[in-house]
Protein backbone atom coordinates (compact mmCIF):
# COMPACT_ATOMS: atom_id res chain seq x y z
CA UNK A 1 0.00 0.00 0.00
CA UNK A 2 1.24 3.26 -1.02
CA UNK A 3 1.49 6.18 1.98
CA UNK A 4 1.73 9.68 2.62
CA UNK A 5 5.64 9.34 3.20
CA UNK A 6 6.20 6.87 -0.22
CA UNK A 7 4.26 9.81 -2.47
CA UNK A 8 6.76 12.11 -1.21
CA UNK A 9 10.06 10.93 -1.16
CA UNK A 10 8.90 10.40 -5.16
CA UNK A 11 8.03 13.97 -5.26
CA UNK A 12 11.20 14.69 -3.33
CA UNK A 13 13.16 13.04 -6.36
CA UNK A 14 11.14 14.63 -8.95
CA UNK A 15 9.79 18.36 -8.36
CA UNK A 16 13.84 19.86 -8.29
CA UNK A 17 14.03 18.46 -12.16
CA UNK A 18 10.97 19.61 -13.22
CA UNK A 19 12.05 23.00 -11.51
CA UNK A 20 14.91 23.24 -13.57
CA UNK A 21 12.81 22.03 -16.36
CA UNK A 22 9.94 25.18 -15.68
CA UNK A 23 13.13 28.17 -15.29
CA UNK A 24 14.66 27.23 -18.63
CA UNK A 25 11.32 27.57 -19.88
CA UNK A 26 10.84 30.48 -18.19
CA UNK A 27 13.80 32.26 -19.20
CA UNK A 28 13.00 31.82 -22.57
CA UNK A 29 9.66 31.78 -23.25
CA UNK A 30 8.62 34.49 -20.45
CA UNK A 31 11.71 37.12 -19.41
CA UNK A 32 13.79 36.78 -22.27
CA UNK A 33 16.68 35.81 -20.44
CA UNK A 34 18.53 33.32 -22.79
CA UNK A 35 19.21 33.71 -26.95
CA UNK A 36 18.50 31.07 -29.62
CA UNK A 37 22.02 31.03 -29.74
CA UNK A 38 23.03 31.29 -26.21
CA UNK A 39 20.54 28.19 -25.58
CA UNK A 40 23.05 26.26 -28.30
CA UNK A 41 26.14 27.30 -26.02
CA UNK A 42 24.12 25.46 -22.95
CA UNK A 43 23.17 22.44 -24.90
CA UNK A 44 26.53 22.11 -26.49
CA UNK A 45 28.02 21.93 -22.79
CA UNK A 46 25.60 19.39 -22.03
CA UNK A 47 26.25 17.12 -25.12
CA UNK A 48 29.85 17.55 -24.73
CA UNK A 49 30.33 17.41 -20.93
CA UNK A 50 27.10 16.98 -18.04
CA UNK A 51 25.98 14.25 -19.55
CA UNK A 52 28.98 11.81 -20.85
CA UNK A 53 30.03 12.47 -17.45
CA UNK A 54 26.79 11.72 -15.68
CA UNK A 55 26.80 8.74 -17.10
CA UNK A 56 30.37 7.62 -16.62
CA UNK A 57 29.56 7.94 -13.27
CA UNK A 58 26.26 5.96 -12.70
CA UNK A 59 28.12 3.57 -14.82
CA UNK A 60 31.40 3.29 -13.16
CA UNK A 61 29.68 2.80 -9.81
CA UNK A 62 27.35 -0.13 -10.50
CA UNK A 63 28.54 -3.17 -10.27
CA UNK A 64 28.57 -5.32 -12.94
CA UNK A 65 28.55 -8.50 -11.63
CA UNK A 66 25.60 -8.09 -9.49
CA UNK A 67 22.78 -7.17 -12.58
CA UNK A 68 20.36 -8.93 -12.21
CA UNK A 69 19.69 -11.13 -15.65
CA UNK A 70 16.33 -11.65 -15.30
CA UNK A 71 15.11 -7.79 -15.56
CA UNK A 72 17.61 -8.03 -18.56
CA UNK A 73 16.28 -10.52 -20.15
CA UNK A 74 12.60 -9.42 -19.54
CA UNK A 75 13.85 -5.92 -20.83
CA UNK A 76 15.36 -7.38 -24.06
CA UNK A 77 12.29 -9.96 -24.98
CA UNK A 78 10.16 -6.90 -24.31
CA UNK A 79 12.31 -4.91 -27.09
CA UNK A 80 12.54 -8.09 -29.46
CA UNK A 81 8.73 -8.77 -29.14
CA UNK A 82 8.20 -5.42 -30.39
CA UNK A 83 10.62 -5.39 -33.48
CA UNK A 84 9.27 -8.86 -34.67
CA UNK A 85 5.82 -7.92 -34.71
CA UNK A 86 6.74 -4.84 -36.27
CA UNK A 87 9.03 -6.35 -39.17
CA UNK A 88 5.57 -8.73 -39.44
CA UNK A 89 3.52 -5.98 -39.94
CA UNK A 90 5.85 -4.33 -42.31
CA UNK A 91 6.31 -7.97 -44.43
CA UNK A 92 2.40 -8.62 -44.11
CA UNK A 93 1.27 -5.26 -44.57
CA UNK A 94 0.56 -2.09 -47.13
CA UNK A 95 0.49 -0.11 -44.43
CA UNK A 96 4.37 -1.61 -42.73
CA UNK A 97 6.83 0.92 -43.70
CA UNK A 98 10.48 1.28 -42.41
CA UNK A 99 9.75 4.39 -41.71
CA UNK A 100 6.74 3.53 -39.50
CA UNK A 101 8.99 -0.14 -37.27
CA UNK A 102 11.32 3.12 -36.26
CA UNK A 103 9.47 5.50 -34.77
CA UNK A 104 6.53 2.63 -33.50
CA UNK A 105 9.92 1.11 -32.09
CA UNK A 106 11.32 4.31 -30.73
CA UNK A 107 8.12 5.04 -28.60
CA UNK A 108 7.31 1.50 -27.80
CA UNK A 109 10.78 0.80 -26.21
CA UNK A 110 13.12 3.61 -25.10
CA UNK A 111 11.60 5.47 -22.50
CA UNK A 112 14.29 8.47 -20.89
CA UNK A 113 16.05 5.77 -18.61
CA UNK A 114 19.09 8.34 -17.63
CA UNK A 115 17.69 11.32 -16.97
CA UNK A 116 13.89 10.48 -15.47
CA UNK A 117 14.05 6.79 -14.73
CA UNK A 118 17.36 6.90 -11.81
CA UNK A 119 15.66 9.24 -9.91
CA UNK A 120 11.66 8.43 -10.19
CA UNK A 121 12.12 4.72 -9.67
CA UNK A 122 15.24 5.26 -6.82
CA UNK A 123 12.17 7.62 -5.17
CA UNK A 124 9.64 4.17 -5.81
CA UNK A 125 11.68 1.54 -4.73
CA UNK A 126 14.55 2.69 -3.22
CA UNK A 127 18.45 2.44 -4.28
CA UNK A 128 18.72 -1.06 -5.63
CA UNK A 129 15.98 0.17 -8.50
CA UNK A 130 18.48 3.45 -8.89
CA UNK A 131 21.28 -0.03 -10.04
CA UNK A 132 18.65 -1.68 -12.43
CA UNK A 133 18.18 1.65 -14.57
CA UNK A 134 22.30 1.78 -14.73
CA UNK A 135 21.91 -1.55 -16.15
CA UNK A 136 19.10 -0.32 -18.67
CA UNK A 137 21.42 2.63 -19.50
CA UNK A 138 24.15 0.37 -20.54
CA UNK A 139 22.14 -1.83 -22.97
CA UNK A 140 20.54 1.09 -24.55
CA UNK A 141 23.90 3.07 -25.21
CA UNK A 142 25.89 -0.11 -26.23
CA UNK A 143 23.03 -2.04 -27.98
CA UNK A 144 19.79 -0.64 -28.90
CA UNK A 145 20.89 2.95 -29.91
CA UNK A 146 23.50 0.91 -32.37
CA UNK A 147 20.39 -1.25 -33.50
CA UNK A 148 18.67 2.41 -34.11
CA UNK A 149 21.31 3.70 -36.08
CA UNK A 150 21.85 0.76 -37.99
CA UNK A 151 17.81 0.87 -39.13
CA UNK A 152 18.24 4.91 -39.97
CA UNK A 153 21.58 4.12 -42.08
CA UNK A 154 20.04 1.15 -43.88
CA UNK A 155 16.84 3.17 -44.53
CA UNK A 156 19.61 5.92 -46.35
CA UNK A 157 21.37 3.41 -47.79
CA UNK A 158 18.34 2.20 -49.60
CA UNK A 159 17.07 5.50 -51.02
CA UNK A 160 20.36 6.41 -51.93
CA UNK A 161 20.99 3.32 -54.26
CA UNK A 162 17.21 3.68 -55.24
CA UNK A 163 18.15 7.57 -56.12
CA UNK A 164 21.12 6.81 -58.03
CA UNK A 165 21.16 3.12 -59.10
CA UNK A 166 17.36 2.28 -59.75
CA UNK A 167 17.42 -1.63 -61.10
CA UNK A 168 20.96 -2.07 -61.13
CA UNK A 169 21.55 -2.15 -57.24
CA UNK A 170 21.90 -5.96 -57.18
CA UNK A 171 24.37 -5.70 -59.72
CA UNK A 172 26.54 -3.90 -57.21
CA UNK A 173 29.83 -5.74 -55.91
CA UNK A 174 31.05 -2.89 -53.30
CA UNK A 175 30.07 0.60 -52.06
CA UNK A 176 33.61 2.71 -50.78
CA UNK A 177 32.57 5.70 -48.94
CA UNK A 178 34.67 8.51 -48.74
CA UNK A 179 36.41 9.11 -45.00
CA UNK A 180 34.36 12.33 -44.24
CA UNK A 181 31.04 10.80 -45.55
CA UNK A 182 29.43 10.68 -42.29
CA UNK A 183 25.82 9.61 -43.37
CA UNK A 184 24.46 7.90 -46.21
CA UNK A 185 21.61 10.44 -45.49
CA UNK A 186 22.88 12.82 -48.21
CA UNK A 187 20.70 15.89 -47.21
CA UNK A 188 22.24 15.81 -43.73
CA UNK A 189 25.66 15.56 -44.57
CA UNK A 190 26.44 18.10 -47.37
CA UNK A 191 26.38 16.78 -50.94
CA UNK A 192 26.99 13.69 -51.64
CA UNK A 193 27.96 11.84 -55.24
CA UNK A 194 27.65 8.47 -56.11
CA UNK A 195 30.09 7.39 -59.23
CA UNK A 196 29.72 3.46 -60.71
CA UNK A 197 32.55 1.78 -62.44
CA UNK A 198 33.57 -1.49 -63.85
CA UNK A 199 36.69 -2.67 -62.52
CA UNK A 200 39.21 -4.82 -64.04
CA UNK A 201 37.66 -7.61 -61.90
CA UNK A 202 34.38 -7.25 -64.53
CA UNK A 203 32.25 -6.24 -61.23
CA UNK A 204 30.21 -2.73 -60.42
CA UNK A 205 32.00 -0.90 -58.10
CA UNK A 206 30.51 2.24 -56.30
CA UNK A 207 32.12 5.40 -54.58
CA UNK A 208 29.92 8.02 -52.40
CA UNK A 209 31.74 11.17 -51.78
CA UNK A 210 31.16 13.91 -50.51
CA UNK A 211 32.11 17.50 -52.72
CA UNK A 212 33.46 20.73 -51.74
CA UNK A 213 31.44 24.10 -52.56
CA UNK A 214 32.85 24.89 -55.95
CA UNK A 215 32.87 21.17 -56.85
CA UNK A 216 28.92 21.27 -56.30
CA UNK A 217 28.46 24.02 -58.42
CA UNK A 218 30.53 23.20 -61.49
CA UNK A 219 28.66 19.25 -61.33
CA UNK A 220 25.13 21.17 -60.73
CA UNK A 221 26.41 23.29 -64.51
CA UNK A 222 27.99 19.92 -65.83
CA UNK A 223 25.10 17.89 -65.05
CA UNK A 224 22.51 20.65 -66.43
CA UNK A 225 23.88 20.31 -70.10
CA UNK A 226 26.56 17.34 -70.59
CA UNK A 227 26.25 14.18 -67.54
CA UNK A 228 29.54 13.20 -66.57
CA UNK A 229 29.48 9.33 -67.24
CA UNK A 230 31.55 6.32 -65.36
CA UNK A 231 33.30 3.76 -67.55
CA UNK A 232 30.63 0.89 -66.62
CA UNK A 233 30.36 -1.70 -69.23
CA UNK A 234 27.11 -2.04 -71.30
CA UNK A 235 25.43 1.26 -69.46
CA UNK A 236 26.86 4.80 -68.85
CA UNK A 237 25.61 5.71 -65.22
CA UNK A 238 25.19 9.40 -64.87
CA UNK A 239 25.72 10.90 -61.23
CA UNK A 240 23.49 13.30 -60.03
CA UNK A 241 23.96 15.16 -56.52
CA UNK A 242 21.75 13.14 -53.99
CA UNK A 243 21.89 16.05 -51.49
CA UNK A 244 18.85 18.02 -52.13
CA UNK A 245 21.43 21.13 -50.47
CA UNK A 246 23.77 23.34 -53.31
CA UNK A 247 26.05 23.88 -50.91
CA UNK A 248 27.65 21.48 -48.68
CA UNK A 249 26.98 22.53 -44.75
CA UNK A 250 28.91 21.83 -41.56
CA UNK A 251 27.21 21.44 -38.17
CA UNK A 252 24.92 24.49 -38.83
CA UNK A 253 21.04 23.91 -39.91
CA UNK A 254 18.97 25.23 -42.31
CA UNK A 255 15.25 24.24 -41.67
CA UNK A 256 13.73 24.84 -45.13
CA UNK A 257 16.94 22.41 -46.74
CA UNK A 258 16.29 19.95 -44.01
CA UNK A 259 12.44 19.58 -45.47
CA UNK A 260 12.51 20.57 -49.06
CA UNK A 261 11.37 17.89 -51.55
CA UNK A 262 14.19 15.54 -52.75
CA UNK A 263 14.71 15.71 -56.21
CA UNK A 264 13.94 12.42 -58.05
CA UNK A 265 15.62 10.74 -60.34
CA UNK A 266 14.20 7.98 -62.97
CA UNK A 267 16.21 5.46 -65.20
CA UNK A 268 14.93 5.21 -68.44
CA UNK A 269 16.36 3.63 -72.05
CA UNK A 270 18.10 5.75 -74.41
CA UNK A 271 16.62 4.08 -77.51
CA UNK A 272 19.00 6.19 -79.84
CA UNK A 273 22.00 4.21 -78.85
CA UNK A 274 22.92 1.83 -81.40
CA UNK A 275 25.99 0.46 -80.77
CA UNK A 276 25.43 -0.12 -76.85
CA UNK A 277 22.52 0.36 -74.43
CA UNK A 278 22.77 3.49 -72.69
CA UNK A 279 21.21 4.38 -69.01
CA UNK A 280 20.77 7.67 -67.90
CA UNK A 281 19.85 8.81 -64.73
CA UNK A 282 18.33 12.43 -64.94
CA UNK A 283 16.62 14.57 -62.50
CA UNK A 284 12.80 14.45 -63.37
CA UNK A 285 12.63 17.92 -61.87
CA UNK A 286 14.93 21.43 -61.39
CA UNK A 287 16.94 21.61 -58.36
CA UNK A 288 15.61 23.48 -55.94
CA UNK A 289 16.07 27.25 -55.43
CA UNK A 290 18.76 27.40 -52.56
CA UNK A 291 17.17 29.49 -49.52
CA UNK A 292 18.84 31.39 -47.58
CA UNK A 293 19.88 30.08 -44.31
CA UNK A 294 19.66 31.69 -40.57
CA UNK A 295 22.49 32.03 -38.08
CA UNK A 296 24.11 28.65 -36.63
CA UNK A 297 22.22 26.93 -33.83
CA UNK A 298 22.94 24.16 -32.75
CA UNK A 299 20.93 21.78 -30.67
CA UNK A 300 22.60 18.23 -29.34
CA UNK A 301 19.99 17.54 -26.92
CA UNK A 302 22.44 14.90 -25.16
CA UNK A 303 23.90 13.12 -27.72
CA UNK A 304 27.04 14.17 -29.99
CA UNK A 305 25.28 14.44 -34.02
CA UNK A 306 27.46 14.73 -36.66
CA UNK A 307 25.12 16.82 -38.48
CA UNK A 308 23.37 18.99 -35.32
CA UNK A 309 19.74 19.07 -34.73
CA UNK A 310 18.99 22.64 -34.18
CA UNK A 311 17.23 24.83 -31.82
CA UNK A 312 14.32 27.10 -33.64
CA UNK A 313 12.89 30.45 -33.00
CA UNK A 314 9.18 30.35 -33.79
CA UNK A 315 9.33 31.99 -37.44
CA UNK A 316 11.47 29.51 -38.18
CA UNK A 317 9.69 25.98 -37.18
CA UNK A 318 6.29 27.70 -38.25
CA UNK A 319 7.78 27.80 -42.11
CA UNK A 320 8.70 24.26 -41.53
CA UNK A 321 5.72 22.95 -40.80
CA UNK A 322 4.27 25.06 -43.78
CA UNK A 323 6.98 23.22 -46.26
CA UNK A 324 7.16 19.71 -44.68
CA UNK A 325 3.27 18.74 -46.10
CA UNK A 326 3.12 15.18 -45.76
CA UNK A 327 6.95 15.04 -46.97
CA UNK A 328 7.28 11.91 -44.40
CA UNK A 329 4.67 9.81 -46.21
CA UNK A 330 6.10 10.23 -50.02
CA UNK A 331 9.61 9.76 -48.36
CA UNK A 332 8.77 6.70 -47.08
CA UNK A 333 7.00 5.71 -49.81
CA UNK A 334 10.35 5.48 -52.30
CA UNK A 335 12.34 4.08 -49.41
CA UNK A 336 9.83 1.05 -48.68
CA UNK A 337 8.89 0.23 -52.18
CA UNK A 338 10.82 -3.19 -53.70
CA UNK A 339 14.44 -1.41 -54.18
CA UNK A 340 16.81 -3.77 -56.31
CA UNK A 341 19.48 -3.99 -53.33
CA UNK A 342 23.07 -5.20 -53.26
CA UNK A 343 24.62 -8.40 -52.14
CA UNK A 344 23.91 -8.84 -48.14
CA UNK A 345 27.35 -8.63 -47.47
CA UNK A 346 28.01 -5.67 -49.19
CA UNK A 347 24.95 -3.79 -47.46
CA UNK A 348 26.19 -4.64 -44.31
CA UNK A 349 29.82 -3.85 -44.41
CA UNK A 350 28.46 -0.08 -45.64
CA UNK A 351 25.55 0.19 -42.93
CA UNK A 352 28.45 -1.22 -39.93
CA UNK A 353 31.37 1.20 -41.73
CA UNK A 354 28.48 4.26 -41.53
CA UNK A 355 27.26 3.55 -37.88
CA UNK A 356 30.62 2.88 -36.48
CA UNK A 357 31.30 6.62 -37.66
CA UNK A 358 28.23 8.06 -36.06
CA UNK A 359 29.55 5.84 -32.69
CA UNK A 360 33.18 7.38 -32.70
CA UNK A 361 31.75 10.21 -33.19
CA UNK A 362 29.42 10.28 -29.96
CA UNK A 363 30.88 11.24 -26.43
CA UNK A 364 28.42 9.24 -24.37
CA UNK A 365 29.88 6.13 -26.65
CA UNK A 366 33.06 6.48 -24.98
CA UNK A 367 32.11 7.43 -21.43
CA UNK A 368 29.61 4.32 -21.63
CA UNK A 369 32.50 2.23 -22.58
CA UNK A 370 35.00 3.63 -20.45
CA UNK A 371 32.57 3.68 -17.18
CA UNK A 372 31.41 -0.41 -17.75
CA UNK A 373 35.36 -1.06 -18.38
CA UNK A 374 36.12 1.11 -15.14
CA UNK A 375 33.02 -0.79 -13.41
CA UNK A 376 34.53 -4.49 -14.64
CA UNK A 377 37.97 -3.33 -13.35
CA UNK A 378 37.37 -1.83 -9.99
CA UNK A 379 34.58 -4.23 -8.68
CA UNK A 380 37.17 -7.47 -9.70
CA UNK A 381 40.25 -6.07 -8.13
CA UNK A 382 38.70 -3.93 -5.77
CA UNK A 383 40.36 -0.63 -7.10
CA UNK A 384 39.27 2.54 -6.06
CA UNK A 385 39.46 5.60 -8.13
CA UNK A 386 42.10 8.42 -7.10
CA UNK A 387 40.34 10.90 -5.42
CA UNK A 388 42.13 13.74 -7.98
CA UNK A 389 39.91 11.79 -10.72
CA UNK A 390 36.70 11.18 -9.30
CA UNK A 391 36.16 14.77 -8.28
CA UNK A 392 37.09 16.19 -11.50
CA UNK A 393 34.51 14.08 -12.82
CA UNK A 394 31.98 14.32 -9.91
CA UNK A 395 31.98 18.41 -10.00
CA UNK A 396 30.32 18.09 -13.25
CA UNK A 397 28.46 15.08 -13.10
CA UNK A 398 26.67 16.20 -9.93
CA UNK A 399 25.04 18.76 -12.15
CA UNK A 400 24.16 16.53 -15.33
CA UNK A 401 20.76 15.67 -14.13
CA UNK A 402 19.82 19.84 -13.47
CA UNK A 403 21.44 20.76 -16.93
CA UNK A 404 19.83 18.11 -18.77
CA UNK A 405 16.63 19.18 -17.72
CA UNK A 406 17.53 22.16 -17.79
CA UNK A 407 18.60 21.70 -21.22
CA UNK A 408 14.87 20.16 -22.41
CA UNK A 409 13.77 22.92 -21.02
CA UNK A 410 15.34 25.47 -23.40
CA UNK A 411 14.16 23.07 -26.16
CA UNK A 412 10.56 23.35 -25.14
CA UNK A 413 10.61 27.10 -24.93
CA UNK A 414 12.06 27.28 -28.13
CA UNK A 415 9.36 24.97 -29.81
CA UNK A 416 5.93 27.54 -31.29
CA UNK A 417 3.83 24.48 -30.21
CA UNK A 418 4.04 21.60 -27.70
CA UNK A 419 2.40 19.26 -30.19
CA UNK A 420 3.70 19.69 -33.03
CA UNK A 421 2.31 16.95 -35.06
CA UNK A 422 -1.11 16.97 -34.68
CA UNK A 423 -3.84 15.90 -32.14
CA UNK A 424 -4.48 12.53 -33.20
CA UNK A 425 -0.75 11.84 -34.19
CA UNK A 426 -0.17 12.54 -30.69
CA UNK A 427 -2.44 10.69 -29.03
CA UNK A 428 -1.21 7.63 -31.25
CA UNK A 429 1.89 8.70 -29.98
CA UNK A 430 1.23 8.48 -26.55
CA UNK A 431 -0.48 5.39 -26.42
CA UNK A 432 2.30 3.72 -27.58
CA UNK A 433 4.67 5.30 -24.84
CA UNK A 434 2.54 4.74 -22.21
CA UNK A 435 -0.05 1.87 -22.65
CA UNK A 436 1.79 -0.55 -25.30
CA UNK A 437 5.23 -0.17 -24.31
CA UNK A 438 4.67 -1.43 -20.54
CA UNK A 439 1.57 -3.41 -21.60
CA UNK A 440 4.31 -5.98 -23.28
CA UNK A 441 7.18 -5.29 -20.94
CA UNK A 442 4.64 -6.71 -18.50
CA UNK A 443 3.99 -9.65 -20.79
CA UNK A 444 7.46 -10.42 -21.46
CA UNK A 445 8.15 -9.81 -17.16
CA UNK A 446 5.71 -12.13 -15.97
CA UNK A 447 6.75 -14.58 -19.40
CA UNK A 448 10.50 -14.33 -17.43
CA UNK A 449 8.80 -15.47 -14.20
CA UNK A 450 9.41 -11.77 -12.64
CA UNK A 451 7.20 -11.21 -9.88
CA UNK A 452 6.93 -8.29 -6.88
CA UNK A 453 8.65 -5.33 -6.77
CA UNK A 454 11.19 -6.48 -9.43
CA UNK A 455 7.61 -6.82 -11.88
CA UNK A 456 6.56 -2.65 -10.98
CA UNK A 457 9.60 -1.23 -11.07
CA UNK A 458 9.71 -3.22 -14.73
CA UNK A 459 6.46 -1.68 -15.72
CA UNK A 460 7.22 1.56 -14.09
CA UNK A 461 10.46 2.31 -15.83
CA UNK A 462 8.87 1.52 -19.17
CA UNK A 463 6.16 3.92 -18.68
CA UNK A 464 8.66 7.04 -18.82
CA UNK A 465 8.88 9.78 -21.06
CA UNK A 466 10.57 9.20 -24.25
CA UNK A 467 14.10 9.07 -24.48
CA UNK A 468 16.11 12.23 -25.69
CA UNK A 469 18.43 10.06 -28.36
CA UNK A 470 16.04 8.94 -30.29
CA UNK A 471 14.45 11.70 -30.92
CA UNK A 472 17.48 13.57 -32.20
CA UNK A 473 18.43 10.37 -34.83
CA UNK A 474 14.91 11.19 -36.19
CA UNK A 475 15.43 14.63 -36.41
CA UNK A 476 18.91 13.86 -38.24
CA UNK A 477 17.59 11.84 -40.54
CA UNK A 478 13.87 12.81 -40.93
CA UNK A 479 11.84 10.06 -40.00
CA UNK A 480 8.73 11.44 -37.91
CA UNK A 481 10.61 13.78 -36.34
CA UNK A 482 7.60 16.03 -35.13
CA UNK A 483 6.12 12.71 -33.63
CA UNK A 484 9.51 12.23 -31.62
CA UNK A 485 9.20 16.02 -30.90
CA UNK A 486 6.00 16.15 -29.58
CA UNK A 487 6.73 12.79 -27.57
CA UNK A 488 9.84 13.95 -25.74
CA UNK A 489 7.89 17.31 -25.04
CA UNK A 490 4.67 16.40 -24.05
CA UNK A 491 5.52 13.15 -22.67
CA UNK A 492 7.62 14.72 -20.11
CA UNK A 493 4.87 16.59 -19.26
CA UNK A 494 2.33 13.91 -18.52
CA UNK A 495 4.93 11.35 -17.84
CA UNK A 496 4.91 11.97 -14.05
CA UNK A 497 0.95 11.79 -13.06
CA UNK A 498 0.75 8.26 -15.33
CA UNK A 499 3.70 7.12 -13.51
CA UNK A 500 2.41 8.13 -9.62
CA UNK A 501 -0.80 6.10 -11.03
CA UNK A 502 1.30 3.25 -12.13
CA UNK A 503 2.91 3.30 -9.07
CA UNK A 504 -0.31 3.25 -6.57
CA UNK A 505 -2.34 1.00 -8.92
CA UNK A 506 0.19 -1.76 -8.77
CA UNK A 507 1.09 -0.79 -5.07
CA UNK A 508 -2.58 -1.82 -4.43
Amino acid sequence: MITGGDFYHVMTAMVPLYVAMVLAFGSVRWWEIFTPDQCSGINRFVALFAVPLLSFHFISSNDPYAMNMRFIAADTLQKLIVLAALMGWTRLSRRGSLDWTITVFSLSTLPNTLVMGIPLLQGMYGANSGSLMVQIVVLQCIIWYTLMLFLFEFRAARALIADQFPGLGGSIASIAVDSDVLSLDGHRDGVIEADAEVKDDGKVHVTVRRSSASRSDVFSRRSAATPRASNLTNAEIYSLQSSRNPTPRGSSFNHSDFYAPRTSNYYEEDATAAAKPRFHFQAAAAPPTPKPAGPAKDLHMFVWSAAASPVSDAAATAALRKEDGGGDNEKAAAVDGEVALPPTSVMTRLILIMVWRKLIRNPNTYSSLIGLVWSLVSYRWHVEMPAIIAKSISILSDAGLGMAMFSLGLFMALQPKIIACGNSAAAFAMAIRFLIGPAVMAAAAIAIGIRGDLLRISIVQAALPQGIVPFVFAKEYNVHPQILSTAVIFGMLIALPIDLIYYVLLGL
